[in-house]
């Protein structure tokens, strides 16, 4: 609890599925008439048990503020990966939160299961023993994956104990998925003469690409072959023929899953449960068609895919502006579009630093992010102009969708009865941030928009990173590639390629140009006496003392040895240019502590930009007249006697 506010933490995947959304709306109307907000924690796909395959978006997990909720929600099967679930459990125990399993079974937790063994009997007695199928096969799941031996072993039990033989010949391996599931189903069709009664699928994706198949090769389900699936798949009520299965009912999954919830806070120990999968013969089977799913299901397939095409236009277009924005301000600004509405998003704010590279810095993969709140789309002209200043919102290790920058904002949307969604952000298997979505109602399309939505910002913001960091490299090697490395000054080429801009400018057209060439006294005396270390150093505090002294709008230039000029546009006072430089050395000498002085001698030239203005003359003719001002010297040296310059 957290401000008087009462949240549970649900962690499941494809919130957009019929039977997910279905679970979740039937849970939080459950849960808010207690007084309880739900926070999401949703992946976009499924880790299939594959524990060690990369999948950066399972950092959503990490976000979970366990200081600040009551309790735990995992929906296992839909995560599908025992990694997660047991580090959502130890993290839970470290704030002493009961934790609820829906369909799934851990020690140190309050777990709810469908019994699929009881309902996948169900389903195999009918075929055998309704249908009297003598030459039945099966479609399994992953060769010695758990759930798949248990449904396998029921299909032995129920062939034996009606006379039947077993062997393995009787079983193909579908993976639980479509692709690996038509690649058995061919090497079955492809056994010469050897098409079987009934094919028993493990669930229902493998039943609907079995039947494909069937019909495909010119065969009639279930005429030629009885075909049954296992799951309650909601795409099989829109098949045809409609396939028999037997449904895990999800709405039944929330009641249950809602009580143990609200038992476990109230200072209980809810039992374990197990629900009985409910048995729905249908076409495929050669029964009459059932459908329990009204027109308003068939409503909501229509509704989440009748914008499909418009809406990711859209995305792509909000993806593409992210991506090329000039700033965070103008990258912020591409966000806003109907399809973000009722987000929040929030991204580290180290992910902005243009000195590095945020998705490739090995530095920063194991540091704490700072997060900030780049934008809301409730509050749209807050984030005209983005400031990523962490004294306004950075609150140290707290990584979580509670952290300070969002709070109160996460609060107060949590308040008005809907669940908020929570997506990671991720580019280049790094994350960086999340998404918030608040919706103010159940349709089943804006859950549809969350996975799309997410890849759109994940792939601008990380897109902007990149692009950003290209060109600060560039504007790197520009800098490099066009200043002196001692002096910064530009160096030959550089001036070059300016000075072609500044010419086209109609403000400087006909009016007056310096050049004011200095050079350095005495360069050989201080190489040869205190080092050439000390040498560019005396470079360097002239050069900086002519940059310094001339107009800002000036081109400075070192063309090599101890050589530099700058070339002045407009009016200015060239004797007060000279003078000024001599006093910033001199007061460089008052100060350095140096065994030497540094001096220069300066000359100028005027002339007029316009098409006759030829600037290597002018440096040529500067040149002339700095040599006349050392020549002074080096003669009023020598007549004193003092070391030549």
């Amino acid at each position: 609890m957290i401000n008087g506010k009462k949240l549970i933490a649900l962690c499941t995947s494809r919130v957009y599925e019929p039977q997910t959304h279905g679970f979740i709306v039937r849970l939080n109307e459950r849960l808010k008439t207690e007084g309880f907000g739900i926070l999401i924690f949703t992946l976009n796909s499924d880790i299939y048990w594959e524990e060690d395959r990369q999948a950066t978006e399972r950092y959503v997990f990490d976000l979970i503020p366990y200081r600040y909720i009551d309790a735990v929600i995992i929906m296992d099967e839909k995560i599908k990966s025992h990694k997660i679930a047991n580090k959502i459990i130890d993290n839970s125990r470290k704030y002493n939160l009961p934790v609820v399993i829906a369909d799934g079974h851990y020690e140190g937790a309050s777990c709810i299961s469908f019994d699929y063994e009881a309902g996948f009997e169900q389903v195999v007695r009918h075929v055998i023993e309704h249908h009297k199928v003598k030459r039945p096969h099966m479609m399994a799941g992953h060769e010695n994956n758990d759930f798949s031996n248990r449904r396998i072993e029921v299909f032995k039990k129920v062939l034996e104990q009606n006379g039947l033989s077993f062997d393995y010949s009787m079983v193909s391996y579908g993976n639980f998925w479509a692709d690996p599931c038509r690649v058995a189903m061919k090497a079955l069709l492809d056994r010469e003469g050897d098409l079987p009664d009934a094919i028993i699928c493990a669930n229902d994706v493998m039943a609907i690409t079995v039947t494909e198949m069937l019909i495909e090769r010119g065969y009639k389900v279930p005429e030629d072959c009885i075909v049954t699936g296992f799951d309650g798949y909601d795409e099989i009520y829109f098949t045809n023929p409609k396939i028999t299965t037997a449904a895990c009912d999800v709405l039944m999954l929330a009641d249950v899953t809602a009580q143990m919830v609200l038992d476990a806070v109230n200072g209980g120990v809810p039992e374990d449960e197990a629900i009985l999968p409910v048995f729905h013969p249908n076409e495929s089977c050669g029964c009459r068609e059932y459908t329990d799913h009204p027109a308003l299901l068939r409503n909501r397939f229509k509704e989440s895919f009748a914008r499909l095409n418009d809406d990711n236009r859209v995305l792509q277009l909000v993806t593409s502006s992210m991506t090329t924005s000039n700033n965070p301000s103008e990258l912020v600004r591409s966000l806003m579009s109907y399809k973000t509405d009722y987000t929040l998003t929030v991204v580290d704010r180290k992910c902005f630093e243009e000195s590095i590279n945020y998705f490739t810095d090995k530095r920063l993969i194991d540091a704490p992010k700072e997060f900030v709140l780049i934008y809301d789309a409730s509050h749209r002209d807050k984030y005209m102009d983005v400031s990523f200043d962490i004294s306004s919102g950075y609150e140290e290790h707290s990584e979580d969708v509670l952290s300070l920058c969002v709070r109160n904002r996460i609060l107060e949307i949590a308040s008005k009865g809907f669940p908020l969604i929570f997506n990671s952000l991720d580019f280049m298997n790094r994350p960086f941030g999340f998404v918030c979505f608040f919706f103010q109602d159940y349709l089943i399309s804006n859950y549809t928009n969350t996975l799309n939505v997410t890849n759109a910002v994940s792939t601008g913001i990380g897109g902007y990173i990149n692009i950003r960091y290209q060109r600060t490299l560039l504007r790197e090697m520009d800098e490099m590639y066009r200043h002196d490395a001692l002096t910064g000054l530009y160096n030959r080429i550089g001036f070059q390629n300016i000075l072609k801009e500044m010419r086209t400018k109609p403000e400087y057209y006909g009016k007056p140009v310096t050049v004011i060439m200095s050079d350095l006294d005495g360069l050989k005396y201080i190489n040869d006496t205190f080092g050439h270390a000390e040498g560019d150093n005396a470079i360097y505090t002239m050069a900086n003392a002519l940059y310094k002294s001339v107009p800002e709008d000036n081109l400075s230039t070192r063309f090599g040895g101890d050589e530099v000029f700058s070339v002045v546009f407009g009016e200015c006072d060239q004797e007060a240019i000279i003078q000024q430089i001599d006093r910033n050395l001199e007061e460089y000498n008052r100060s350095s502590g140096k065994p030497y002085k540094v001096s220069t001698s300066s000359g100028y030239t005027i002339s007029v930009l316009d098409e006759s203005f030829d600037i290597t003359k002018a440096v040529k003719d500067a040149d002339e007249q700095m040599y006349k001002v050392k020549n002074k010297k080096y003669e009023g040296r020598s007549r004193r006697g003092n070391r030549p310059v």
